[in-house]
């Protein structure tokens, strides 16, 4: 039962224990961040005061990347510890080697997948714009988004390419199988988030199978890693959009209530939408040529 034909724990133990230990660490590390906010509300503002926690948390963006982040750090930290201690392996063996100039690419193409995404949107008037290209609405969720999204980035891809992918593999799973039981994991993972839509997971599958096909492609994680954070990024902190149903805090503000559901995801985001579904598929072609170019 816990051990495969070769003597090996078996890989779905080794996972369940990585995803389990992390979700826990996570939850325990957001606690404080979680308390303060509404101990600070509480305090100076007793009349007003209704414990919604999810409230006055989006009213505090530092509070948000504190709470997050210290979460995501230990849940890497766990993940590292586990992968030396279980797996007995070296941190570069999970694909997070020296820096690589795939981190780059993977930021442009990450970037550009959206940018294409919301020009489409908004010249066939799926989309309206609140305020002008000129006029970008700055604020300290701007900042604090874009440190939260990195970690948020090289969380999930060490998470589900790096750690996950690498197990499977190393039990002597196939190619096929490593890629599909990742990137199905990856799609569960976001089942609970806003507003959920069944392409919206569809996508996040897909998307994740993109990712596999990047760090297997490159052996490295700098360019899912570097994708990953400009696709969330973009969609919620430059154009406005929801992030897998999350609330958005843009330098542009969005209305999509005049557009077609299947084209701008609706209240789960542009992840809900076949214009992503589109710029996933071609994330596949440009990865080939781009890795087939580097060998040669």
């Amino acid at each position: 039962m816990f051990k495969n034909k070769l003597g090996k724990v078996r890989s779905g133990w080794i996972i369940l224990l990585a995803l389990v230990a992390t979700t826990i660490a996570q939850s325990l590390l957001m606690v404080p961040g979680m308390v303060i906010p509404v101990m600070l509300q509480f305090v100076s503002e007793p009349n007003s005061f209704n414990g919604n926690v999810e409230e006055i948390m989006e009213t505090s963006p530092w509070f948000i990347l504190f709470t997050q982040g210290i979460g995501l750090v230990g849940g890497i930290t766990i993940l590292f510890l586990l992968w030396k201690f279980v797996n007995k392996k070296r941190i570069s063996e999970m694909g997070f080697k020296r820096f690589s100039p795939d981190f780059i690419t993977g930021l442009g193409l990450g970037a550009v997948s959206i940018v294409f995404i919301f020009l489409i949107l908004l010249f066939t008037q799926n989309i309206e714009m609140a305020n002008s290209f000129a006029s970008p609405d700055f604020s300290a969720y701007t900042l604090s988004y874009l440190l939260f999204f990195i970690l948020v980035g090289f969380s999930e891809e060490l998470t589900f390419r790096g750690y996950i992918m690498t197990t499977l593999a190393d039990n002597g799973n196939s190619k096929t199988v490593v890629y599909i039981v990742s990137s199905l994991i990856f799609g569960v993972a976001h089942l609970l988030n806003p507003n959920v839509a069944v392409l919206g997971i569809i996508n996040i599958f897909l998307v994740g199978l993109l990712f596999a096909y990047m760090y297997d492609k490159t052996k490295s994680l700098w360019m899912p890693i570097g994708y990953h954070i400009t696709w969330n990024y973009f969609q919620g902190n430059v154009f406005g959009f929801p992030v897998s149903g999350t609330t958005p805090h843009g330098l542009y503000g969005i209305d999509v209530s005049m557009g077609n559901n299947w084209l701008t995801g609706g209240s789960f985001g542009l992840e809900g939408g076949l214009l992503a579904t589109l710029m996933i598929v071609l994330g596949f072609v440009v990865t080939n040529l781009y890795t087939k170019k580097r060998v040669m």
